[in-house]
């Protein structure tokens, strides 16, 4: 059976889960369960013979044998609550599951769907496209905020494009998700070079040890585990190495060679407290770490400071950051002084709207390398790259594609960035600007544009209506953000 034909199966079957009221967030989670349960019984048939941690009154074999009714949901459940319990990976996968299907005869339906496929067989890359394809189908679904957890992938691939790891190094996301930058940086790892491809050493490095990852959401964090899983990185009888926690809580234990992530948008940390009349507020959180530049609610600014506390001396990050990381004052101006002084801020890719499940949002990546202590400022120039204006994407209907970063990548030069130039290709888009120059400005501000949107002056040339209905909405979402904000702190919250 083809991939398209497994795909399609596999999506016929969420419509009619959706008709019932199944969202694709929670069929995505029941098809996590049964598809890590299929595969386990697969791997413990010949030729593999693999142990599992599984008893055979919970493995795959004791569900497909219920013909359906109240007994295969309540088998279901039992199985359910119980994996919830055991170590690792399995564990980490079933942790506080529910069953959301709540007609029996539509999960009968569903076990057999899975059945009929032997998934161990397909090629990783089958099994993971088809899951990544769910991945994204569950983004879109903007009425469950799934989409939060889900980068582009043509953004992901650019970004590890630019920052090209290397074999035995160490790769870590903070912020996790569904393991998207994890993904990109494997197949990146794993295509043959010049000098071949990776010997065995290096492949089994790759599969257990060069991930870490963290998702405070258990949702996502599962999902997360099971991507990776049908990727063919980690293993059923591993200690997985995504925690689900928050990783801002502490100073890391360990340090890492690269760091790539995009963490959660949204400015303000927080958490719900409920008094003794039963009434909610949100109470502003922060992180009281030594090893922090400044305490600050700020949940972008928390990031950007640990994402540096991550990496090794001669480190490498990449973050997708929101446009207040760049200009905002207090805390942020002393962010953005210390990064350039005890890091190389090399690089930001101004990013256009359009891009992102969460509206309103204005993105940048900032790219920095580490760099041990000193009395003078490591960063000595900063590249911008203005794919903002004159750039319009959309979701659905003109999304953004890697060819579209191919001129970024190009005029990055990740082979050698120290031999830049300005405006490499694509017209006056590059810029450099001098650490003095930045210094100079109020604020030392980064938020730096210089090119004109021409196409809103050419009345001949506009574009799509719906391109414009879009940056519309864009920019009355970041407006009315901001003015939350506002009212945010006018109330003290």
């Amino acid at each position: 059976m083809t991939t398209s034909s497994i795909v399609s199966k596999v999506w016929n079957y969420c419509n009619i889960l959706r008709d019932d009221g199944v969202s694709y967030g929670d069929y995505l989670e029941q098809l996590t369960y049964l598809l890590f349960l299929k595969m386990a019984y697969e791997y413990s048939k010949p030729p593999h013979n693999r142990q599992t941690i599984i008893e055979k009154k919970y493995d795959w074999e004791s569900l497909r044998s219920i013909n359906g009714g109240t007994a295969l949901e309540a088998h279901y459940i039992e199985i359910l609550n119980e994996l919830g319990k055991k170590k690792g990976m399995l564990g980490e996968i079933f942790f506080k599951t529910q069953n959301r299907i709540s007609d029996p005869a539509k999960l009968y339906k569903l076990v057999q769907l899975i059945d009929e496929e032997n998934w161990v067989s397909l090629e990783t890359d089958v099994k993971g496209d088809i899951y990544e394809g769910l991945l994204e189908k569950n983004a879109e679904d903007t009425k469950s905020g799934a989409g939060q957890y889900f980068t582009p992938r043509a953004l992901i691939k650019a970004m590890v494009e630019c920052i090209q790891p290397e074999p035995l190094k160490t790769i870590a996301d903070p912020a996790c998700g569904t393991g998207g930058f994890f993904l990109s940086a494997y197949q990146f790892i794993s295509k043959p070079s010049a000098s071949g491809g990776l010997d065995k050493s290096e492949k089994e490095f790759l599969k257990f040890k060069t991930f870490k990852g963290w998702e405070i959401v258990p949702s996502a964090a599962r999902l997360c585990l099971m991507n990776l899983y049908l990727h063919g990185i980690g293993d059923i009888d591993n200690i997985p190495t995504i925690f689900r926690e928050d990783s801002l809580l502490r100073k890391p234990k360990e340090n890492f060679d690269y760091v790539l992530t995009n963490p959660p948008f949204g400015k303000k940390s927080s958490f719900t407290i409920t008094n003794a009349a039963g009434t909610q507020k949100k109470d502003t959180l922060t992180y009281e770490r030594q090893d922090f530049w400044v305490t600050t609610s700020n949940k972008q600014l928390n990031f950007v400071q640990h994402v540096v506390s991550m990496l090794k001396p001669d480190g490498k990050a990449a973050v997708v950051v929101p446009d207040n990381v760049l200009f905002e004052g207090g805390a942020g101006e002393t962010v953005r002084k210390n990064l350039l002084q005890k890091t190389d801020l090399h690089t930001i890719l101004r990013l256009p709207t359009g891009l992102f499940y969460a509206q309103g949002v204005k993105a940048n990546v900032i790219f920095f390398d580490n760099k041990p202590a000193s009395k003078n400022a490591w960063t000595k120039e900063v590249w911008i790259y203005d794919f903002r204006t004159n750039q319009h994407f959309t979701l659905k209907t003109q999304q953004l594609k890697y060819e579209h970063l191919q001129d970024f990548i190009k005029c990055y030069n990740p082979k050698n960035r120290f031999k830049r130039k300005e405006s490499d290709s694509g017209g006056e888009c590059f810029k450099k600007f001098t650490y003095e120059e930045i210094t100079a400005r109020d604020k030392t501000n980064l938020d730096i544009f210089w090119l004109k949107d021409e196409s809103l002056g050419d009345m001949d040339n506009l574009p799509d209506p719906d391109l414009l209905a879009q940056e519309i909405v864009e920019n009355v979402e970041a407006g009315l953000e901001s003015f939350r904000e506002i009212v945010n702190n006018l109330n003290g919250k």
